[in-house]
């Protein structure tokens, strides 16, 4: 049951979208459409099968192949929907800022932007160094020493800059880089067929070799998660409200299936070794089912995907700061737009410069931080999810997940009970590092804070939305007034 719909002003008024258009020039780039949109969730969540392969190491082939099958359901599916669902009820580059602030105030929206972003930036600067890694092979001179630093900042500047040339630009290059990568995984899975013998698939692991279900359950975490990253974009998108969901469904539907066909391919058709299944192994794979030639092209490919992955995950972490600032967490000089290509420069020049001062860090530890925070994010994310619902129960949402607060409130658990199990394995250093991160993401708060009332830097009033809010409902106290005063006339 819901209340007569209220005027487009009032849905205005209640969303705090952060379009491009409240900035003060026209915007001249096109908005992203639904293939281009697929393909940037695509490298937000997987960019094809690389990295999967530890789970094998981890557990064995069965116990791999059931957790690509099965985990997507419990863990994607949820959060893909949960993501649906607020970003067309929220149609504005924050994303899940948005829905941490109108479900738990200000505070909670700012530390899941510290969050989320702190996460997206550091995970960032891995894939110019997965780039440099794969040319390395070929190339052993950037192995190490200035031409390996010397590449590595090349790498994060000449990427920065082809992100910079605008998001429908990254967008149709995803679509390339996606089609370009996931081709000689198919070449292989089609090449494998006559090599399979299906009693491998059932396979445990090989004696004496100890399951590490830590590596196991991060793996498939880590090459699964980010479903909410694009929602930073959605002010970005072309009717958001309708292309949004069928984005989402689409990019589960090719990241599951690119993950579980080379997978069973692999391990049906070459004999298991279990130590050797390390990231890269689909590469070593390719040459003892085809030959070299394949291999090299599997490896072409991953750097294609880092390319891929670096270029979504930026647009994330840049359009995240735009809506930041749009929506009063960031001062108004982050909303600074290019006049050339309409997009976020000072999102993506900062986003830039704080990945690589992390690209020549070791950061095992810090990863497995990001993963963390990562993880704290998406408990909040849930936490708002259920609480919109029920604070904002007559809202118009475009997209609806299906069911009341109880059943969706069980559709969360399962997600968010992994979520825990994350964190419980975390080591000792982890725990740490992730601690200082949030106390930094909270005295960041405080300090933005204290800006706006010193008046050190100009800010996006949040009274203005808070006013929005109220009137919002007096609109619909008096819609409701109106309707009954006609029935009853």
């Amino acid at each position: 049951m819901t209340s007569e719909p209220p005027s487009a002003a009032a849905t205005t008024a209640i969303l705090p979208v952060t379009n491009p258009s409240t900035t003060t020039k026209e915007k001249t780039s096109k908005k992203l459409t639904l293939l281009p949109l697929i393909f940037l969730i695509y490298f937000e969540v997987a960019g094809g099968p690389y990295g999967e392969e530890p789970a094998v190491k981890a557990a064995g082939p069965l116990f791999a192949i059931l957790g690509f099958l099965i985990f997507p359901f419990i863990w994607s599916v949820p959060e893909a929907l949960v993501t649906a669902e607020l970003s067309t009820t929220f149609p504005g580059n924050g994303g899940y800022i948005i829905w941490a602030d109108k479900a738990f105030g200000p505070f909670f929206g700012s530390l899941m932007g510290t969050w989320k972003f702190l996460t997206g930036v550091i995970n960032l600067a891995a894939f110019p160094i997965l780039c440099i890694d794969y040319i390395e092979k070929l190339f052993p001179i950037f192995k190490s020493g200035l031409p390996r630093t010397s590449a590595i900042l090349v790498a994060n500047v000449v990427l920065s800059f082809i992100n910079f040339t605008g998001l429908n630009i990254v967008g149709y290059a995803a679509i390339t880089l996606g089609v370009v990568s996931l081709l000689p995984f198919g070449v292989m899975s089609a090449i494998a067929v006559p090599k399979i013998q299906p009693h491998r698939w059932l396979s445990l692991g090989q004696k004496g070799v100890k399951k590490d279900w830590n590596l196991f359950y991060n793996t498939l975490f880590w090459n699964l998660n980010f479903w909410d990253s694009v929602s930073t974009m959605a002010g970005e998108v072309e009717k958001p409200k309708r292309t949004f969901p069928l984005a989402l469904f689409y990019a589960v539907i090719l990241t599951s299936v690119s993950y579980i066909i080379p997978l069973v391919a692999v391990t049906g058709a070459v004999p298991l070794n279990q130590t050797e299944w390390e990231s890269g192994f689909m590469a070593v794979a390719a040459e003892i089912i085809a030959g070299k030639w394949l291999k090299i092209w599997i490896e072409i490919g991953a750097v294609l995907s880092a390319i891929g992955l670096f270029e979504a995950l930026l647009s994330s972490c840049a359009y995240q700061t735009l809506g930041m600032a749009d929506f009063g967490f960031l001062p108004k000089f982050f909303e600074l737009r290019s006049k050339w290509f309409d997009t976020p420069w000072v999102g993506i020049l900062v986003s830039t410069l704080i990945a690589i001062s992390f690209s020549f860090m070791h950061f095992t530890d810090v990863i497995s931080s990001a993963n963390f925070l990562y993880s704290l994010g998406m408990l909040l994310e849930f936490a708002s999810f259920l609480w919109l619902r029920r604070k904002f129960p007559t809202l118009k949402r475009p997209f609806k997940v299906p069911g009341n607060v109880v059943v969706l409130g069980i559709m969360c658990l399962i997600p968010s009970a992994f979520l825990v199990l994350i964190m419980v394995i975390a080591t000792p250093i982890v725990y740490l590092v992730s601690g200082v991160l949030t106390v930094v993401g909270v005295l960041w708060y405080f300090l933005m804070k204290f800006c706006r009332s010193k008046k050190l830097f100009s800010f996006k009033n949040r009274e203005e939305v808070e006013v929005c809010e109220e009137n919002y409902d007096m609109v619909n106290v008096k819609q409701t007034f109106t309707k009954l005063s006609t029935i009853a006339g």
